[in-house]
């Protein structure tokens, strides 16, 4: 089984999504975790994942290549 570990964090899912498209761009698999509370939608944060050894690779891309 695979580990996966974060490398974003967002309170909008738009940004989520575009991190996990950069990501897919660069053949790395990348799931959004929604960690909202489910009644308000106001509290807590988008996750984005990825597998642990593309870790790495995965907040260097991020750093470099994507800007809000």
């Amino acid at each position: 089984m695979e580990k996966w570990q974060k490398v974003f964090e967002s309170a909008s899912l738009v940004r989520a999504e575009i991190v996990k498209g950069v990501l897919s761009e660069h053949d790395i698999t990348a799931i959004v975790l929604n960690k909202k509370e489910s009644v308000y939608q106001i509290i807590g944060s988008y996750h984005v994942m990825v597998v642990s050894e593309k870790a790495f690779e995965a907040a260097n891309l991020i750093k470099n290549e994507i800007s809000f």
